[in-house]
């Protein structure tokens, strides 16, 4: 169930992984395997408990890099941030389009309504839309100058949010700012001075609404009116949270050491908190169609109500041996995680409704880099490890 013991076969030029016995003589010649379809085929369901193949797999330009924005599917086309930044088809991992410097390294692919926005890969300061199935520049800033490495962090169909330094007038930077540019007319609407002591590194952040979210390196947890700018409450949390933050009916949830804590956007009111083991600490997480799902270092899996923080279910027996899911994806009424860093973690497959671990996918590489999971629709599963790019069926 955790992926020990997968081999490998070559299909069509191909690598994919094979279940727990090796791959006949058919299987070698080409013929499909359980759970793969032809080309871009719907893929068929391999029999029960038994993790399907991937149906294509790709090389990527880089190997992750930690963010939880490094790859994204708009439309069929899944995307990896990396240099050249790749467009691929969902459904045969053809290369639709490819552009050098494009993408910073380490940068997150941020979506605002059917526009992929980054900082230039020129680094001249400016930030560009680019239209996903395509490839090609739609939009771009007009800043001037004014920032210093602009960096977005959000994006709705009528803004971009961006981190920047401010340019002094020796060209250093040493004071940031979190701004919006207006989609229209490529420039700042809004600008405001962060507080004393805040990072313009490692921010982790979510836009809902009128609503702008973050948490930063210095462990504050800020909310903005994304209209106006204007901070509408901050305040410390228990740990610096490289975490993934969610926001779901008016507020916000965060990991904070063994706590879940969901906070009122408003005014940053407390509505709930669900604790683990004494000893224990939550993973960041995640809402999926009204569901909060995250996992914890005691290796269990929680499901819980978002508006009430009352539990669901909570899987403690499967990950006893296992690694536990930091990022989710749902299709059906199945529940998939992407492990932590663990040569026997992968792609794993949950029933939504009671938690229960159906099947683990992994490459069989050895390689002990977080994997990254993403829904493409009805049918397929965009999957990242390394720098290897997989198409899985949702199964």
């Amino acid at each position: 169930m955790a992926g020990a013991g997968m081999g490998l076969v070559l299909a069509g030029g191909l690598t994919t992984a094979c279940g727990p016995e090796a791959a006949d003589a058919s299987d070698a010649a080409g013929s499909p395997a359980p759970g793969a379809g032809k080309g871009g085929d719907a893929p068929t369901t391999p029999p029960a408990v038994s993790a399907p193949r991937a149906l294509w797999q790709e090389k990527t330009a880089v190997g992750t890099l930690g963010n939880h924005e490094v790859v994204a599917v708009v439309g069929d086309v899944v995307l990896v941030a990396g240099d050249p930044l790749v467009g691929r088809s969902l459904a045969t991992g053809e290369r639709l389009w490819s552009l050098k410097d494009a993408a910073q390294p380490g940068a997150r692919l941020i979506i605002g309504g059917e526009t992929l926005y980054l900082a230039s890969g020129t680094y001249d300061g400016d930030l560009v839309g680019l239209d996903p199935a395509t490839g090609k520049e739609t939009w771009r800033s007009r800043l001037e100058g004014r920032y210093s490495q602009p960096r977005p962090v959000g994006a709705d169909t009528e803004r971009v949010y961006v981190i920047a330094g401010i340019l002094e007038k020796d060209l250093s930077s040493r004071t940031n700012v979190i701004a919006a540019i207006d989609v229209r007319t490529g420039e700042a609407v809004w600008s405001e001075k962060r507080d004393t002591g805040t990072d313009e590194s490692g921010l982790t952040s979510a836009v809902s609404g009128e609503r702008l979210v973050y948490t930063d390196l210095r462990k504050n947890l800020t909310v903005r009116d994304t209209t106006t700018g204007r901070q509408l409450w901050t305040k410390k949390i228990g740990r610096a949270d490289f975490e993934r933050i969610t926001v779901h009916d008016g507020a916000v949830i965060v990991a904070d050491g063994r706590s879940l804590r969901c906070f009122a956007l408003d005014d940053g009111a407390e509505r709930w908190a669900l604790r683990t083991g004494e000893f224990d600490t939550f993973n960041g997480p995640t809402v999926i169609e009204g569901v909060l799902y995250a996992s914890d270092s005691a290796h269990s899996l929680w499901a819980v109500d978002p508006v009430t923080g009352k539990q669901r279910w909570h899987n403690t027996e499967d990950l006893r041996e296992a690694s536990v899911p930091l990022q989710f994806a749902k299709v059906g009424d199945t529940l998939y995680g992407a492990t932590e860093f663990d040569r026997n973690g992968g792609v794993q497959a949950y029933g939504a409704r009671d938690g229960k671990l159906r099947w683990t996918f992994n490459d069989g590489t050895g390689s002990v880099e977080q994997w990254y999971v993403v829904s493409g629709g009805g049918e397929r599963l965009a999957a990242l490890h390394a720098d290897r790019l997989l198409a899985l069926p949702a199964v």
